[in-house]
């Protein structure tokens, strides 16, 4: 079978490369790895983009029928990425900062950065903005879940929190406890 890109079901464009059966193992070539391990980085943060996913698990390679099949797998070459081989790609995102372990100290689970911290809190900033919710307190619920769909909805709170902190650094946001758990103010900025 020629290296050809592919579609899938969702619409996503998977690269050539993902249709070479090497591109399913660990190399054990350092230049060869260097290079699988940055196509793998970008093709799950393009995916996960493509899809909003924001967590990666270890277990998502073990199972069928998890978000990550259109990626992790290639049936059209009966090739699947194992479970060691994910685990060792999640650490190398951790490492350049395109994920982090979530929850922290364990490394089966990974939420994913294919929008950095920093890039979140803008985004969260211009639709507070926006919106019109500057100098009105809402709670994490109200800006992961909105009743109208927006960049920020299904965002999780780990996430958000990050975002939140970083614009709480440059004095446009404030985390205020409310009755049912915390909110934030957002400030002209």
């Amino acid at each position: 079978m020629a290296l050809s890109t592919h579609t899938t079901p969702s619409g996503f464009l998977l690269p050539s490369i993902h249709s070479a059966p090497p591109f399913f193992t660990e190399q054990p070539n350092q230049t060869t790895h260097a290079h699988l391990t940055e196509q793998w980085i970008r093709l799950i943060l393009t995916y996960a983009r493509h899809k909003r996913l924001f967590v990666l698990r270890v277990e998502d390679a073990e199972a069928p029928g998890s978000d990550w099949d259109e990626i992790l797998r290639n049936e059209r070459i009966n090739r699947r990425i194992l479970p060691s081989y994910l685990s060792s790609l999640m650490a190398a995102m951790v490492a350049k900062n395109n994920a982090v372990y979530e929850p922290a100290k364990q490394t089966r689970a990974v939420l994913l950065y294919w929008r950095l911290p920093e890039e979140w809190a803008d985004v969260l900033h211009s639709w507070a903005t926006a919106t019109g919710q500057l100098n009105t307190i809402l709670t994490f619920y109200e800006i992961s879940d909105p009743p109208i769909p927006s960049p920020l909805s299904g965002i999780p709170i780990p996430l958000l929190r990050r975002a939140i902190a970083i614009l709480s650094r440059s004095n446009r946001a404030q985390v205020i406890g409310v009755a049912d758990g915390e909110g934030v103010r957002f400030f002209v900025g």
